[in-house]
């Protein structure tokens, strides 16, 4: 499922990142990879609130649905 419906609070694992190459590059360097964890703090249709690692990111709404997660 995009990361921008998935359940609040609760840890996702990425599977896919279906971006262009500056885009997955860009999230490579914020620490969102294929199988990395990601857990959604707040989302909304406009940009979600995640945690990656030790750190909080808030993602545009059409960089979310590009990130699936399961």
């Amino acid at each position: 499922m995009p990361l921008l419906m998935a359940p609040c609070n609760r840890e996702m694992e990425v599977r896919k990142i279906s971006a262009d190459d500056g885009i997955r590059k860009h999230l490579m360097e914020l620490g969102i990879v294929v199988g990395s964890k990601i857990t959604l703090i707040s989302g909304g249709p406009n940009g979600v609130i995640v945690i990656v690692k030790e750190g909080r990111l808030c993602l545009d709404g059409a960089i979310a649905r590009r990130i699936l997660v399961a």
